[in-house]
């Protein structure tokens, strides 16, 4: 599924949740009324989620026109107005708390992906998301991580191998799972889980394109780096948090993976004024 149709579905399930058989408190108005708003944002953000809250106007009314001040990716700030929305009040006001819904929590996302790369912007490190998304948002998020200035792992469990501990257990070894992979999927990344040099080892010499190396310490991860001699991709995950995340960086590593980026998630707080 392209983004486009993943956004046109988002938006009409969350209107299904929130209207169900109707409207009735839009019904007290007048059809014929009209309405202009500005959007405000009331603390300083990374602005993530315009495409999902232009569809929910249009799906609740066409007619609604929207014009914006700033774009997905744009650095906004406190108390700045950055969209101008008019039209049908009835649209209008049914579509209003949807439209907020996915723009807070997509530009919240994006916020907080911000203020993790700014730490090691200066590093060849990359920053990645995991799958730890909020249900049905998946896609959504993980658009909302590229502009906050991360990357994306994989999707889901169909465009990428991670092999992991329980994976290995079930396989025999290392090398009996990555064999089993390239026979079934031979053009998908592959990627295995290590919790010691001894598995990094393994994992080198079976042919993976990237190694995540569980839990290590500081030192570990420096040890895996000399030990893997740019031979193939090193991503560090679990438990990185702001105090730890240039040192883990500096370690020599390409990639680390964060799940605070998607699951502990406090939205931005966005307001349309009525004019």
């Amino acid at each position: 599924m392209d983004l486009y149709q993943s956004i046109v579905n988002q938006v009409a399930n969350a209107l299904d949740e929130d209207v169900g058989s109707g409207d009735i408190s839009a019904q007290l108005i007048d059809a014929s009324t009209q309405l202009e708003t500005e959007l405000l944002v009331r603390e300083d953000a990374v602005l993530c989620g315009i495409e999902w809250f232009d569809e929910v106007f249009r799906q609740c009314d066409a007619s609604i026109v929207t014009r914006w001040q700033a774009r997905d990716g744009d650095t906004i700030s406190a108390n700045s107005v950055i969209c101008e929305v008019s039209g049908p009040a009835r649209g209008l006001l049914t579509a209003e708390r949807s439209a907020l819904n996915f723009l807070q929590t997509l530009s919240g996302t994006a916020t907080v992906t911000r203020s993790y790369a700014d730490l090691i912007r200066d590093s060849d490190c990359r920053i990645l998301d995991t799958r730890k998304t909020i249900p049905q948002l998946r896609v959504a998020q993980k658009y909302a991580v590229l502009c906050g200035g991360g990357h994306n792992h994989r999707i889901g469990l169909f465009d990428a191998f991670l092999i992991k501990e329980n994976h290995l257990a079930a396989a025999g070894s290392i090398a009996a799972a990555v064999s089993r992979a390239r026979q079934l999927h031979p053009d998908r990344l592959l990627e295995v889980e290590v919790e010691n040099l001894e598995q990094l080892q393994q994992a080198i010499d079976a042919g993976v394109e990237r190694a995540l190396l569980d839990n290590f310490s500081v030192q570990q991860l420096r040890a895996a780096v000399e030990l893997n001699k740019d031979r193939i991709e090193l991503e560090a995950s679990g438990n990185v948090d702001r105090d730890s995340l240039a040192e883990i960086a500096a370690t020599g590593v390409d990639f680390v993976s964060i799940g605070a980026l998607t699951k502990h998630l406090r939205a931005i707080d966005f307001s349309l004024r009525y004019r």
